[in-house]
């Protein structure tokens, strides 16, 4: 079953997991097996004013639509891309008096979608939007009361003028968004900015030790001519060789977690077992908890005990990133580090969050020795869990590698960046911004290196010149949010 552009995948019907992706050829790591166009996309109620609802790009000055004013572009290339779905919404903001929250907005966009459409099979669609999953039986009490909240008010907003669809339709809708809605970042790819339904996608099962990565693209409108611009979409990419044959598989939560606790987030976002090789046979779970190993081993005792003071401790960095207590934040890291490392090992799941945690936030306030050290750690730990090839990873990577780089520490940061570069090719594609960005740091590292190696001194008298004379760029505030999740539900 193939359609406009998706020649290389075709639907199929699995054993107790339903529809699945086959490849219908063969892919080698950092192919791209199928870009989609979202079927629908709009931005996050809480971000409306700073980011396209074309492009979905975080940017300094927006164009706001002058007929709603709640829309905003990057120019007028954006504003042109938006009017075919932006048109049904400025009228019905203009009735209503105020944009509505996102989910209903999505909602509306998809329905009008199937007003000007029909229902049925959508161009370049394997499925159609009436055929995606809405698991609106497995609803609890709660997500139910929520569900009849969006459906009152879509009601309230909808035109009248406009298609009347049944109530049944509409809260499939509502259920589809809920289970399919796929996180749209921005730019860099570090915030969650937006959600869409790609209906192809939503195809994809997950696998927590996947064969394939997805990566939100935002399309490029700058190009002179239109005919060289490129649209917002998702690409579904290779991460290991892939057979003709063989099911496509996605991780729609992130590996760095105990198989039991993945399987309990699955099941509580997205309603089912996950029965993947690594959550039945536990795989890795042993390197997540590893305890110091040595002579005199701690006992199952102390390990609870650093374990819930660990536990505890991320609670209290928490509350104080959201206050902006960086120092704060640090002061709870050392002391949290101190407790664990004589009792766990190098790859346990708690000392690599508090690793993590300390080395952004060091880089942030420009410690970066100390924030180097502690990243190298981080690192050498997440290689023994991740797939080698995993999107996160390349990212930590790339974040440890510019630490050491201005920690002056060039040829490990230079080393690191370049395994980060390799990494991205294939997640990411040689023309995304995040991987653009890391060509320019490898270049820079690969000369300042060369400098470096014919004469050490020379090298770090110029480094402290252009540093005296150029302010050190400081590193983006440390996030409170997780990076960007697979698909996107509300908690």
């Amino acid at each position: 079953m193939t359609k406009g552009g998706m020649e290389s995948v075709e639907v199929f019907t699995t054993e107790g997991k339903g529809r699945g992706l086959k490849a219908q050829k063969e892919f080698l790591p950092g192919d791209v097996i199928f870009a989609e166009p979202a079927y629908a996309a709009v931005v996050f109620d809480s971000l409306t004013h700073v980011i396209c609802h074309t492009c979905f790009k975080r940017q300094e000055r927006l164009h706001r639509c002058a007929q709603c004013k709640f829309a905003y572009y990057c120019d007028r290339t954006c504003q042109r891309a938006a009017w075919l779905n932006h048109k049904n919404e400025c009228s019905a903001i203009k009735r209503h008096g105020k944009a509505p929250t996102e989910n209903i907005r999505l909602a509306a966009r998809i329905l009008w979608k199937m007003e000007r459409e029909g229902s049925g099979l959508s161009e370049g669609c394997l499925v159609s939007i009436e055929e995606l999953q809405n698991h609106v039986e497995s609803f609890g009490e709660d997500e139910k009361k929520e569900l009849r909240a969006d459906v009152e008010s879509f009601l309230e907003f909808w035109p009248p003028h406009c298609q009347q669809f049944g109530m049944q339709l509409i809260s499939h809708i509502f259920g589809v968004i809920s289970c399919n809605g796929f996180t749209l970042s921005d730019q860099r790819g570090l915030q969650a900015v937006g959600v869409g339904i790609f209906p192809n996608l939503c195809q994809a099962n997950h696998d927590c030790w996947p064969n394939c990565t997805v990566v939100f693209n935002n399309g490029n409108h700058e190009a002179v001519r239109s005919m060289f611009h490129t649209q917002m979409r998702i690409e579904l990419r290779a991460l290991n060789k892939i057979s003709p044959g063989d099911e496509l598989t996605v991780s729609y939560v992130d590996f760095l977690s105990l198989s039991e606790e993945r399987r309990k987030q699955l099941k509580k976002q997205y309603y089912f077992d996950c029965t993947c090789e690594h959550c039945k046979k536990q795989l890795k779970d042993d390197l997540m908890l590893a305890v110091k190993a040595g002579e005199s081993k701690p006992s199952a005792d102390t390990v609870k005990e650093v374990i819930q003071f660990s536990k505890d401790t991320l609670e209290k960095i928490n509350k104080a990133r959201m206050e902006g207590q960086y120092h704060e934040v640090v002061k709870l890291c050392r002391d949290c580090l101190k407790k664990q490392e004589p009792v766990l090992g190098d790859t346990n799941i708690y000392l690599l969050r508090i690793l993590s945690i300390a080395s952004e936030v060091l880089s942030y306030l420009q410690m970066f020795e100390e924030a180097a050290d502690y990243a190298k750690r981080m690192v050498d730990g997440y290689l023994k869990i991740y797939h080698p090839n995993n999107a996160q990873l390349g990212m930590a990577v790339m974040r440890a590698g510019v630490t050491h780089w201005h920690a002056g520490l060039i040829e490990a940061g230079h080393g690191l960046i370049c395994k980060a570069y390799a990494i991205l090719l294939i997640t990411h594609g040689p023309s995304h911004p995040i991987t653009k960005d890391l060509e320019v740091m490898r270049v820079q590292t690969e000369m300042e290196l060369r400098m470096f190696q014919q004469n050490e001194f020379m090298y770090y008298k110029m480094r402290e010149a252009a540093l005296k004379n150029q302010k050190i760029q400081v590193m983006p505030e440390p996030s409170n949010e997780n990076a960007p999740s697979l698909f996107h539900k509300k908690e």
